[in-house]
């Protein structure tokens, strides 16, 4: 480092090789892209494996509307029936896992099978939102 560089620290956060480092007090938010480290007692850190979740079987469904019907009316339906949805023609689909919004998309034809080009990637803040 030369004599015109310098170096600025404030209490809640440090400045190290790899970018800001949290201290008590704070958190960067650089700290938060790293990898999850597990420090044994010996000091040394190394990545924590988390390939195990990579197994975990999710629910995921696009939905593409809703409606409230009364039983009658549901009685009522037969072949060639139309149930009208409360989602408006253009509109994109929703995709759902372990039945959280992750996305939206739209419907496409691959290979004589449907499918969904996701449009729109719900983000993390608007995720942890629907949780409470």
């Amino acid at each position: 480092m030369s004599e015109n560089e310098s170096v600025s620290e404030t209490p809640e956060e440090e400045t190290s090789a790899e970018g800001p480092v949290a201290t008590a007090e704070g958190q960067a938010e650089s700290e938060m892209d790293q990898p999850l480290q597990d420090e044994p007692s010996g000091g040394q850190s190394k990545p924590i494996d988390l390939e195990f979740l990579l197994d975990i079987p999710l629910q995921v469904r696009v939905e593409i509307g809703r409606t409230r019907m009364l039983i009658n009316d549901l009685l009522q339906l037969g072949q060639g029936s139309v149930i009208e949805l409360q989602k408006f023609v253009g509109e994109p689909f929703e995709v759902l896992v372990n039945e959280k919004l992750v996305a939206r998309g739209e419907i496409v034809v691959v290979n004589e099978r449907f499918g969904v080009r996701l449009t729109d990637i719900i983000s993390p803040m608007e995720r942890i939102e629907q949780l409470g």
